[in-house]
């Protein structure tokens, strides 16, 4: 980078007043080196950095930005809200009517309780797992990710019987002794956890699609185990649908797989961009919250109403006849034409997706757990990642990173993107 680069400028100043420059880790670029791109705007499939250099956007805002950026109808939404007020503190008919919403097309909640991020409607559904069941253990999966609250900041132990420990400075562990972290999709390990430890289970929490270690299935056998095993030793079952949630269908990963939870998590997509998430589940288990039961939770800009405004616009037009049939043929065009371009110059390549969702591995074959994607050359990721980026195309700056593909994408988008990633699979 030269000085009279303002990535690089803007860069240096933010890391004067920010630690490492970012407000997100993965944003730094830590992983793959370089410069991080500071965006100035964006529109459509696109967005432009501060040098003004066209991206075709592959990450948007993590999910998200399902329309693309700057939807006519989300905008129309939010301008109008924006004028009418930007938070107060109080209920508005708008919340109730995201609610009706979500709940209309996610048949496993009865109610639904607004927040402001991915983090807190997880923590929030971890406490009322816990709440309802009168239990404090919990079993989370190596590599899914279920936002920064301590008791999930966790690794596995030394041994299945032995619980986490944890993988953030300033986690005691005392805080974590009570998760037990398990290999995903290993069936095994899955059993003795419940032979062992079943009935003091609160919950078991998943990313039934993993869009944390990259783009990984929960298989058929062992998402259904899973249900089976909570149902059998009174454990709630927790589907985190923060990313999938209305991305890789219009009724989540529960949709793909056909498996029904105790507890949704929810996030970016329902918020169309904005802070907004979201927990629920049967009505039995969600009056257990305040002000009705004994399981507190509270926040000062849960439902918003710019957010709520900002998540109706987007349900509505996802919720169209045809959109994730559209979205989903769109996705596949470009995760096979990658395979066919990876194979052609005889590079090893895997790749799957799922709606507007999905991920390639420098393997053969497809990884089913976090160890086997741990072991991806990161060396000849980041140089696929500076090649694309080079040739204007932004996918996610870390190798465990899921990808996201737009109803804004064209054909045309999807055929550059394609013929890039082939020029790089030549020297790679």
């Amino acid at each position: 980078m030269t000085n009279a680069d303002r990535n690089e400028q803007l860069f240096e100043r933010a890391r004067a007043v920010i630690p490492g420059g970012v407000n997100s880790p993965v944003r730094a670029f830590k992983a793959v080196g370089g410069t991080p791109r500071f965006v100035q705007r964006a529109q459509g499939a696109y967005f432009w950095d501060a040098n003004d250099k066209r991206y075709i956007d592959y990450i948007g805002s993590w999910g998200p930005m399902i329309l693309g950026h700057g939807h006519p109808a989300v905008v129309e939404a939010v301008q109008k809200a924006v004028l009418e007020g930007f938070s107060y503190g109080a209920p508005t008919e708008r919340e109730i009517e995201l609610a009706e919403a979500i709940l209309a097309l996610v048949p496993s909640m009865e109610m639904v309780r607004l927040v402001s991020s991915g983090t807190e409607a997880a923590m929030s559904a971890l406490r009322l797992a816990r709440g309802a069941t009168g239990r404090k253990y919990i079993i989370k999966f190596e590599g899914c990710y279920h936002g920064h609250a301590d008791a999930l900041l966790v690794k596995a132990g030394s041994g299945l019987a032995t619980f986490g420990n944890p993988t953030s400075a300033g986690v005691p562990p005392e805080v974590v002794q009570h998760t037990l972290v398990l290999e995903y999709n290993n069936l095994e390990q899955l059993e003795e956890a419940f032979a062992l430890h079943g009935n003091e289970l609160a919950c078991l929490m998943i990313e039934a699609i993993a869009g944390n270690m990259n783009f990984v299935r929960a298989t058929p056998a062992f998402a259904k185990r899973c249900r089976d095993l909570c149902t059998q030793h009174g454990a709630l079952l927790v589907f985190d649908e923060v990313m999938t949630g209305f991305r890789v269908g219009l009724h989540g990963a529960q949709g793909v797989l056909g498996i029904t939870p105790d507890l949704t998590v929810l996030g970016k997509v329902i918020g169309g961009g904005m802070p907004l998430a979201a927990f629920g589940g049967p009505r039995a288990i969600m009056e257990q919250l305040a002000p009705l039961g004994p399981v507190y939770q509270a926040g000062t800009l849960s439902g918003n109403p710019v957010a709520t405004a900002c998540g109706l616009a987007t349900l509505k037009e996802v919720a169209k006849p045809g959109f994730y049939e559209a979205l989903g043929a769109r996705t596949r065009l470009l995760v096979d034409g990658l395979k066919a371009a990876a194979a052609a110059e005889g590079v090893p390549f895997s790749a799957d997706s799922e709606g507007g969702m999905f991920g390639f591995f420098l393997f053969d074959q497809l990884p089913q757990n976090y160890a086997t994607v741990m072991t991806t050359d990161n060396a000849r990721f980041n140089t696929l990642f500076h090649g694309l980026l080079d040739r204007g195309v932004y996918i996610a700056p870390a190798l465990y990173e899921a990808g996201f593909v737009s109803a804004a994408h064209s054909d045309e988008d999807i055929a550059a993107t394609i013929e890039a990633a082939r020029q790089i699979f030549r020297n790679l």
